[in-house]
């Protein structure tokens, strides 16, 4: 009966609401976007407009390339190489794919250079390296999480760390992965990752993009010094989320009482929109991209606008090790972190944080 209520549980979920301008000197905003480090849909959505300018749609089509390697071996990541050649110059970022956080091992690289395992038991136990037990392993253990530092690694590759751990991943306890990797930098060598991995087969890809236009959209009626909304005058941060949430799934927001599927409407107060114009990116997209779109769209309102905001919405892998930084995430029955700014025309901003249960509270 125990199991059977924990079932049917609503889970934990947290969700954070700030509000800043993006000219103050302790904003926030860049540090919360380019800490975010594995993202996989990047959404935006602008008001009052039909066509989207040139300058965004060139950001938009610039998000990639990413990479797709099935069956690299761990111990390619921790190469003296690999380390010089990607890691130490520039932002590197790599992610397991058709892993599953809760039921696999799975593996993170950060732009920092920190290499994040996620273990289970008997593997953790197989590899010999020291680290730490899952936070949300519950009474019995079955997840450890193991943490390596390539940059110190790099500095005596004779020391006895870095020839325990190359021992562990190439004779001890080899370990493959289906890798999506991506590699940011100041340059020309675009190709370089292609032929550095040519021996196992690696592909090049490019994020998938859907652009639309939504005719006569209702719209919450938002006040930027508002987070919380006012009666009858504006709604609140979490009430816009929602919303979001039911335009990007294509939900109808009418609630008419023959519609099975959705009975959600928009909030109130509301606005009618003549057109609304939407963009989903899809794919293995880096914070540097993400920070280049959110800068362009505080730029839409240097010249007037109708719209009175636009939103630019992230969402992170679900089966990443970690959420923000490097902590630790799991998937519980969602695995969802995410955030949201909403930009207002003076610059205003509100940004909105949400984890799942098994997440410590957005930074």
């Amino acid at each position: 009966m125990a199991t059977l209520r924990r079932l049917r549980e609503v889970p934990r979920h947290l969700l954070v609401c700030e509000k800043s301008n993006f000219g103050h000197d302790k904003s926030r905003h860049r540090h919360l976007v380019e800490t975010h480090y594995h993202n996989y849909r990047v959404s935006f959505l602008i008001p009052e407009c039909g066509i989207l300018s040139k300058e965004l749609k060139n950001l938009v089509m610039e998000t990639g390339p990413y990479y797709f390697v099935k069956n690299l071996p761990l111990h390619e990541l921790i190469t003296h190489e690999f380390i010089n050649t990607f890691v130490k110059k520039g932002s590197c970022y790599a992610l397991t794919y058709h892993t599953n956080i809760d039921e696999d091992n799975t593996v993170a690289l950060l732009p920092n250079g920190k290499l994040i395992l996620s273990l289970d038991k008997d593997t953790y136990e197989e590899t010999g390296l020291q680290g730490r037990p899952s936070q949300y392993s519950g009474r019995k253990i079955m997840k450890f999480i193991v943490s390596i530092d390539l940059m110190d690694l790099s500095l005596n590759l004779d020391s006895k760390k870095y020839e325990r751990v190359s021992w562990s991943f190439k004779e001890k306890k080899p370990l493959k992965f289906d890798f999506l990797l991506a590699w940011h930098h100041t340059g020309a060598e675009e190709s370089r990752m292609m032929s550095y991995f040519a021996s196992y087969g690696i592909q090049e890809r490019q994020p998938r993009v859907a652009l639309s236009t939504a005719s006569e959209l209702q719209c919450p009626v938002l006040r930027s010094g508002e987070l919380g909304g006012a009666p009858e005058a504006a709604c609140s941060a979490p009430e816009l989320l929602d919303w979001l949430g039911a335009v990007f799934s294509n939900a109808q927001l009418n609630n008419e009482p023959n519609n099975f599927v959705s009975t959600y409407c928009c909030p109130q107060p509301s606005t009618v929109v003549a057109k609304a114009y939407l963009c989903t990116i899809t794919g293995f997209i880096v914070p540097e991209k993400i920070r280049l779109l959110l800068e362009q769209l505080c730029r839409y309102f240097d010249e007037p606008k109708l719209a009175p905001w636009v939103t630019l919405s992230v969402q992170g892998f679900a089966d990443s090790p970690v959420s923000w930084r490097e902590n630790e995430h799991g998937f519980r029955k969602g695995g969802e972190h995410l955030y949201n700014f909403v930009i207002f025309n003076n610059q205003d901003y509100w940004l909105q944080m949400a984890v799942g249960a098994n997440d410590d509270c957005p930074p």
